[in-house]
């Protein structure tokens, strides 16, 4: 499948802004095209239901000591498409539906921006580029990204699926269910889901990131990894700067 004609290309972009909005902190850091910090790594504690005005403001805010950077990579918890937020479940669908984050970021810092999903970020930085890919984030929510040979296939909202009973897998094992059942009885959830997405998605690999990751405490089959929390960032660098046959959906 062909690259889409709108990275067309060798991108300019040698020093990133990475920014990864996440349901409970937004971090932020400059990085290399390699993906390597270049800058301290900025947080902050993401408002409850943070309508866009506020949170451009904040990003701004955030990342105001942070210099030299030339491009913007921003990953966002939700469903996103050219530039624009489609859902934001843990922010507000409704007040964020149909706003150009991208392009208001661009316009307060003057460098050229892209939006894409968080989990797809984050994949962009720990898959290998061979085969059928599965990346999921446990955090606030829970978040998946699907590559096949490096390249990022569509986005699915696979968290907003029903899991068990009237639960999707945000509310089954998303961090407000986690905090009610105990870290005992969520590994379970999480050990018992593993093989369910092995069977419905049939991938060679499965990395596990997010914040809630490093929670887990049983043993992990051998085609599943932990993936660190930094790969939110450092997937930044592979937005502008697709590694081998990886391409940007």
């Amino acid at each position: 499948m062909a690259a889409r004609k709108r990275n067309p290309g060798v991108s300019s972009a040698t020093k990133i802004l990475a920014i990864d909005v996440g349901g409970t902190g937004i971090k932020a850091a400059v990085i290399d095209t390699k993906g390597r910090f270049l800058s301290k790594r900025l947080r902050m504690k993401t408002p409850h239901h943070c309508k866009p005005a506020k949170m451009v403001s904040l990003l701004v805010d955030l990342v105001a000591p942070l210099k030299g950077y030339d491009h913007i990579s921003i990953g966002f918890p939700g469903y996103v498409r050219d530039g624009k937020v489609f859902t934001a479940p843990n922010l507000g669908t409704k007040a964020w539906a149909g706003f150009h984050l991208a392009k208001a970021l661009e316009r307060k810092l003057g460098k050229p921006t892209r939006l894409n999903n968080d989990a797809d970020v984050q994949g962009l930085a720990v898959i290998s580029g061979k085969g059928l890919e599965l990346v999921c984030t446990l955090g606030t929510g829970f978040g998946t990204a699907w590559f096949r040979d490096g390249e990022l296939l569509p986005h699915m909202e696979l968290a907003h699926m029903p899991i068990h009973h009237k639960s999707d897998f945000d509310g089954y094992i998303g961090e407000v269910e986690r905090k009610k059942i105990g870290n005992k009885e969520w590994n379970k959830r999480v050990k018992a889901l593993i093989p369910v997405l092995a069977t419905v998605m049939n991938y060679d690999h499965l990395y596990l990131g997010g914040g809630n990751s490093q929670r887990i405490t049983f043993k992990l089959p051998r085609n599943v990894t932990l993936v660190s929390n930094d790969a939110g960032m450092e997937g930044g660098a592979f937005v502008w700067h697709p590694k081998g046959p990886r391409k940007i959906a």
